[in-house]
């Protein structure tokens, strides 16, 4: 059974366990809810809840660990010499759940008879034929070692499927019938039921934490593997990044690191001055009809799909810059500095175009929320507007635009779309805001795309990169409490 149909059955099961517990409850206590312990709400939600929830966690624990078992039992089928010189297992396994992937659509489809598809997980035959029909649907030429795992694959995946689907079905009944055989007008259904809810809310709140404790532990396990496989004094104090699945790669982050900070230099400088004043405008002089039109005008820069913004970058933005800077006699400068759209200052300009209402809106918000007893002080001790705006509003709100400014840093740190459309893909260090440069996000997504083994370190490569920016951000919000906190001692 899919995934969805069986959601849906326990969603069914779950809403008939409440009107069948509701009704057993009233029905113990002769239809009179004065009699009854709990509201009769109660007496339904436990019904409900108990054949919902655990079927619920077996179902989700059943759905992450069946691929790793899958994986390691198929894994095992795959003899080494199907295992190509310069290949290994982990890009055999990828070919392996293609081609199961290929198989489940041709006996869907109709591509395949049941016959043959009995055929060929039994014994086999004519298999060259048939491969020649797989290799169509997938693209490629499709070795015997790799269908017979393929096929395994499958059978075992179609096996995992209906035990799950039998177990969690058990599951839901078993919680069904346990929890309404307890309806009764006596039973502390309330207790029962808020104890659970607490323990939801308990799990829901932890599940930011858990979330994080898992990345970090996941980069670290697979940074540590990396280091393991290349040099650590290449990666940080190297040159170069120039890699090439061939042994000898180069991969120093330090490139990366040094394109990613400057865009997001030259994106903070476009973002922090035009938001900010933006939003000194829209809290401080700004009347309330033109902040009800002004303000939803500048967030809606924020609901803009980054790939707009790349679009925009490539075709726009870089153009123009090239016609300042990179048409020689025929430019409007008359020099040529710029050789082609995609530059530092390209995606730097239109990332700050981008941060804008996330520094203005917050900035208006923190600005919005300083005592108006402070400017009814500051003016009838006889300053004026804008001394009262510099000298008594900014630095009672500036903990909060510090923050403002340093969720911006990161938001333009973490920016993948714009650098790879506006800013080019060459790492390397240049003081030239018209070079093209790359990012560390931009060269995590290229290590991890395509077909990829997590055995070599080209690959492992992008979890230190991503464990290099975790600790850059944590850095920037470490920072940002210490400001923070210093300038917030001044006022209390």
């Amino acid at each position: 059974m899919p995934t969805i149909w069986l959601v849906l059955v326990l969603i069914a099961l779950s809403i008939t366990g409440f009107f069948l517990g509701r009704h057993r409850a009233l029905a113990s206590a002769n239809g009179n809810s004065k009699d009854l312990h709990s509201l009769p709400v109660y007496y339904g939600n436990n019904v409900a809840l108990t054949a919902l929830v655990p079927a619920l966690v077996v179902m989700a624990i059943w759905s992450m660990a069946q691929p790793l078992i899958i994986d390691s039992r198929v894994s095992s089928m795959i003899p080494e010499s199907a295992i190509d010189e310069g290949s290994t297992r982990g890009l055999v396994m990828s070919d392996v759940r293609r081609v199961a992937e290929g198989l489940n659509i041709a006996v869907a489809e109709g591509a395949m008879t049941r016959e043959q598809a009995h055929d060929l997980r039994s014994g086999f035959s004519d298999i060259r034929g048939r491969l020649g029909e797989v290799g169509v649907a997938l693209g490629s030429e499709v070795r015997p070692e790799v269908l017979r795992a393929a096929q395994r694959y499958r059978q075992a995946s179609s096996t995992g499927n209906l035990a799950m689907t039998i177990v969690v079905a058990l599951t839901a009944l078993a919680g069904f019938g346990w929890s309404y055989s307890r309806t009764h007008k006596d039973f502390r259904a309330r207790n029962v039921v808020e104890r659970g809810i607490l323990a939801l809310l308990i799990i829901a709140a932890s599940l930011a934490i858990l979330t994080t404790v898992g990345i970090v532990l996941s980069m670290l396990f697979e940074t540590r593997n990396f280091f393991g496989l290349h040099s650590w004094r290449d990666f940080f104090f190297g040159g170069t990044w120039a890699p090439n699945f061939r042994g000898d790669s180069e991969l120093s982050f330090l490139p990366l690191l040094w394109g990613t900070l400057y865009i997001s230099v030259i994106a903070l400088l476009v973002a922090v001055p035009v938001g900010l004043f933006a939003a000194i405008y829209l809290s401080e002089y700004a009347g309330k009809a033109t902040r009800a039109i002004a303000k939803p005008l500048l967030e809606i820069l924020a609901g803009i799909p980054t790939i707009v913004y790349g679009l925009f970058a490539l075709l726009t933005v870089g153009p123009a810059l090239v016609r300042f800077f990179g048409q020689g006699e025929n430019g409007i400068l008359g020099v040529e500095w710029m050789s082609g759209a995609t530059s530092v200052l390209t995606a730097g300009v239109v990332m700050g175009v981008m941060l804008i209402p996330f520094v203005s809106s917050l900035s208006d918000d923190i600005i919005n929320s300083v005592p108006q007893a402070m400017r009814d002080g500051s003016l009838g001790l006889g300053a004026t507007k804008s001394e009262t705006v510099r000298q008594v509003v900014m630095p009672a709100a500036l903990p909060g635009i510090v923050g403002a400014i340093l969720l911006a840093a990161s938001r333009a740190i973490g920016e993948t779309m714009i650098v790879v459309m506006g800013a080019g893909a060459i790492a390397k260090f240049s003081l030239n805001p018209l070079d093209s440069m790359t990012t560390i996000t931009t060269r995590i997504v290229s290590q991890l795309t395509g077909d990829t083994d997590f055995a070599s370190p080209e690959t492992l490569v992008a979890f230190a990169l991503g464990l290099t920016l975790f600790v850059l951000t944590l850095g920037l919000n470490v920072l940002a409490l210490y400001i923070v906190r210093k300038y917030r001692e001044q006022y209390e």
